[in-house]
């Protein structure tokens, strides 16, 4: 099995304890590599070879930057297949996914942060009357970050957080998720290839209570850039608390997609089934609450259904598959079990509700249905629950004010998705949505200068553009009385 090792410094290391955790390839359910099971002392390693590095790379001007980060972002485009075939392999989502949005998602990451840092500007302002003086304001790279990604999106949120630290002048430590590293082990290799100076990135691979608590509880780091689970998210927040970090929290979901009578039938219908089902469900933003207004809501139903019905399953590297494999074992049976739950709750499955049978090299692997369930009330554990798989729930409603009620009772708000084609209803509706993004019409159509975050349990900050480079950077205000 190949071995992945720690980027640590301008060398790629094994780990102090000489400890592996197996990787599994979901697909077949088998471990097919290894990668560091690293504590502390990496992190404390890592620390110091970012912390080395930081005084050079922040006094490096912006164009220097984002060279060595457009640097990366050629690389990246240059091995797309490479990157996509290990995306695919690691995390069990079709190639074609990965080929198609997530590698070049990850490239576009570093040449968008490139760009920005130089029209990152500042603000100004004059004081006048009998008291005279000018304000400005200063910026300066933080020092120390750490940016902490998910296993569900793994190159493509991993840059996400990366691109800007190191954009705005920050060196890093960076932990992938432990389910998914492969990409990330191949960028550190990309990033000894583009010349990125020693210390710059530095990627140490292990578990969550082992490194990523180390990470956040360093007192030489001074943010935190996580993405994941509500539960992780709230012990990162507690663990920063005591040494004051800045943090920014990007969790858990549980989306309401609210489709009125007057919408636009196909492209709604379309949409909607890649909001339930794209990467296996396995996306913080899918649209896993479906309402569908009374007068379309048996004729939408027989359609999604179909659709649903129509979603090839099986080998991620085979041409034609539409859903691949569950990122992991654990998880696989975590969405099963909360299918048995919707069944004991009196939930009708109208498609799917079990395991995927695929033959051939996969037939052990972890595959779930797609999964259509209606008959829920609005407060059962189903429609209040990440399930975070192939999974979503119908509900029909009558009234605008019924599905706005609905929509917001859940304890999170990361994103909506609407479909009307009443302009002052869009408006209206997306209005009173608690939900970081609201999308009309569409659905995961996104422009990098916009911000992106949640709220109540979804979040803390905001990521994106402008946003991104003011959480890496601390404010300094400089006032010149004349």
């Amino acid at each position: 099995m190949e071995r992945l090792k720690n980027l640590i410094g301008e060398e790629l290391v094994a780990p102090e304890s000489a400890k592996y955790l197996l990787n599994y390839d979901p697909s077949i359910g088998e471990a097919y590599s290894e990668i560091p099971d690293s504590d502390e002392k990496d992190v404390t390693r890592a620390v110091a070879a970012a912390k080395q590095a930081f005084k050079e790379w922040s006094a490096a001007s912006p164009e220097f930057r984002g060279g060595v980060l457009r640097k990366l972002a050629t690389l990246i485009e240059r091995d797309l297949k490479k990157l996509a075939k290990a995306e695919s392999i690691d995390n069990g989502k079709p190639y074609s996914l990965a080929l198609g949005l997530d590698i070049p998602r990850s490239a576009q990451n570093f040449s968008f942060f490139a760009d920005a840092i130089t029209q990152f500007s500042s603000e100004f302002h004059e004081m006048s009357g009998s008291k005279k003086a000018l304000n400005y304001t200063l910026r300066s790279p933080l020092g120390v970050v750490g940016c902490i990604s998910p296993w569900n999106l793994p190159l493509y949120l991993f840059t996400w957080k990366i691109a800007p630290a190191l954009a705005a002048g920050n060196t890093v430590v960076a932990k992938p998720s432990e389910v998914t590293p492969m990409t990330a082990y191949l960028l550190s290799e990309l990033c000894v290839e583009a010349g990125m100076p020693p210390g710059v990135l530095n990627i140490v691979h292990g578990l969550g209570p082992k490194v990523g608590s180390a990470l956040t509880r360093h007192p030489d780091v001074k943010a935190v850039s996580f993405t994941g689970s509500t539960a992780t998210g709230s012990k990162i927040a507690q663990e920063a608390a005591t040494t004051f970090k800045k943090v920014s929290l990007e969790m858990g979901g549980k989306n309401p997609n609210i489709i009125f009578a007057d919408c636009d039938f196909e492209k709604a219908l379309a949409s909607t089934v890649k909001s339930s089902f794209l990467n296996q469900g396995q996306i913080c933003l899918c649209g896993s609450r479906i309402y569908v207004e009374r007068p379309i809501y048996e004729k939408f139903k027989t359609a999604l259904i179909e659709k649903a019905r129509a979603l090839k399953v099986g080998d991620p590297l085979v041409e034609g598959t539409d859903q691949g494999a569950l990122v992991s074992k654990l998880h696989f049976e975590k969405v099963l079990s909360h299918l048995e739950v919707a069944k004991q709750e009196g939930g009708k499955i109208l498609v799917g509700g079990d395991r995927a049978k695929v033959s051939g090299r996969c037939e052990k692997g972890w595959f779930v249905q797609p999964t259509l369930i209606e008959g829920l009330p609005p407060q059962c554990r189903t429609n209040q629950e990440e399930i975070f798989g192939p999974v979503a729930t119908l509900t029909l409603f009558d009234r605008e004010e019924e599905v706005i009620e609905m929509a917001n009772g859940t304890r999170y708000g990361l994103a909506a998705s609407l479909w009307t084609q009443d302009v002052s209803r869009a408006h209206r509706v997306a209005s009173k949505i608690h939900s970081g993004i609201v999308w009309i019409n569409c659905w995961m159509l996104r422009d990098l200068r916009t911000p992106f975050g949640g709220v109540k349990d979804s979040g803390v900050g905001r990521e994106g553009g402008q946003d991104a480079l003011r959480f890496f950077t601390e404010s300094k205000n400089v006032c010149l009385e004349y």
